[in-house]
């Protein structure tokens, strides 16, 4: 039920917070060369210091950005200050392009 609760909450934010907008991962991936890249590579795998991201649900990575922007994610105060720079839209552009990676 939990998950269900998660991924429902996260499409209505996506729906909520950007209204109009056409969820874009050629944007997505544009935007991750310009902002992610350095840390978690070209291909979204990551390294010993950084996780990796490519492959990730459009949920996970949804959820793990509000969690960034609302401060209940506090692991990395780096990515905290990146995630708060990002638009609704620009979340969800980001999300659709790292789901399409493997």
């Amino acid at each position: 039920m939990h998950k269900l609760t998660v991924s429902l909450s996260s499409v209505a934010f996506l729906l909520l917070a950007s209204p109009g907008h056409a969820v874009d991962a050629a944007a997505g991936k544009a935007l991750a060369e310009e902002s992610c890249a350095d840390c978690h590579g070209d291909d979204g795998a990551g390294d010993a210091d950084y996780p990796g991201i490519a492959g990730q649900s459009v949920e996970e990575f949804t959820k793990s950005m509000q969690e960034y922007q609302n401060g209940t994610r506090t692991k990395s105060p780096k990515m905290t200050k990146e995630a708060k720079k990002l638009s609704a839209a620009q979340v969800a552009d980001l999300a659709a392009y790292y789901a399409t990676l493997k």
